[in-house]
């Protein structure tokens, strides 16, 4: 089988992860290892012995968590050039708020009958920027 580099690093993080999740010290984490796969580093092991260890630790009780988005509904153009600066702006708006795109992009298609917030001018921007803005004051005051 020919190994996959960015699985095979998936992999031993997954490994890293679980040696935290589950409390192994190092000592105990290299013996664990040593049995399962007869390694004592996780570099040194191959498809089948990362297989063999993963399985091992699940056994154990680790449970990988599903990685999650950090801001669903992220505009594709956040790193444009003219537009770039002021989204970033509204989506740490947002963050603080604790709300999700979709709020900017309701507030864009009230405000200015457009149906994202990616599509908005940059005057339109800084229109929705100032309206985050004064909901962040409503709510700390």
């Amino acid at each position: 089988m020919v190994a996959d580099p960015d699985r095979r690093r998936r992999d031993l993080a997954k490994i890293h992860l679980a040696k935290k999740q589950l409390g192994l010290d190092d000592d105990t984490y290299r013996d664990m290892l040593w049995a399962v796969a007869r390694v004592r580093s996780s570099a040194d092991l191959d498809f089948t012995g990362l297989q063999r260890v993963l399985d091992h630790l699940q056994r154990r009780g680790f449970k990988a968590v599903a990685g999650r988005k950090p801001h669903p509904g992220r505009p594709a153009n956040i790193n444009s050039e003219d537009r770039g600066p002021l989204l970033r702006k509204v989506e740490a708006l947002l963050t603080d708020a604790g709300r999700e795109w979709s709020y900017a992009d309701a507030m864009a298609k009230r405000m200015f009958h457009v149906e994202r917030c990616q599509f908005c001018e940059p005057g339109q921007l800084r229109k929705l920027i100032a309206a985050l803005s004064y909901d962040r004051k409503r709510r700390a005051g």
